[in-house]
């Protein structure tokens, strides 16, 4: 049997001015919100059908907010509140504690196109092999991040949402001399050249 691994899916609440505001000025605050709903969906699925252990749902603002209502969680979904702090605080915090419960963490967010079980497990397959696996995405940052160890230099100081965040990020895995496998480059829905180029992945959002 292999080694059970924690899947860490980090999320905004899926509300009208809340998630996916790149996209706003397309398809509005409700339809960016209805495509944020979609993408969390899809990406929740994905972890629970790869069976690779805890699904864990890190969550901005807590899902005891208001701006959860109405959103049904799996029932196999943990969820965590992300906490205070930038973006690799926040990761940080989800990593650490992950990893202190003795599995593997995969860290992923909810835009990116691709992201299945199957990835998910292929993923886990080679997190078996090193210390670290990473997908870069096209616009220079990355969809996955899967750990064995901590290390606070991965997540402090990062220019978050640039396209420095892969390259630098591989730098520093590289730098702790640890070994690392990295996956093949991935898509993300952000902006609104994206929409037309992935809008089939995304059929039963309602678009304008």
């Amino acid at each position: 049997m292999s080694e059970p691994v924690t899947v860490q899916v980090f999320a905004k609440a899926p509300a009208p001015g809340l998630a996916k505001t790149r996209l706003i000025p397309v398809l509005g605050a409700d339809g960016a919100a209805r495509l944020a709903a979609r993408m969390l969906e899809r990406t929740l699925w994905a972890a629970i059908a790869a069976e690779l252990g805890p699904v864990q749902l890190w969550t901005t603002p807590a899902v005891s907010d208001p701006a959860w209502r109405g959103v049904a969680l799996p029932p196999l979904v943990q969820p965590h509140p992300q906490g205070e702090g930038d973006l690799g605080a926040r990761m940080a915090r989800a990593a650490s504690a992950g990893l202190a419960e003795g599995r593997p963490v995969v860290l992923i967010g909810t835009d990116c196109v691709e992201m299945s079980a199957a990835l998910l497990q292929d993923a886990a397959a080679a997190l078996s092999r090193c210390e670290a696996v990473i997908h870069p995405t096209l616009d220079g940052g990355y969809a996955l991040l899967g750990l064995r160890r901590f290390d606070m230099t991965l997540f402090q100081d990062m220019p978050w949402s640039t396209d420095r965040v892969y390259s630098l990020t591989l730098a520093r895995l590289r730098a702790l001399h640890w070994r690392v496998q990295a996956l093949t480059r991935l898509h993300d829905v952000d902006r609104p050249e994206d929409l037309e180029r992935f809008r089939q992945a995304f059929d039963s959002v309602a678009w304008p």
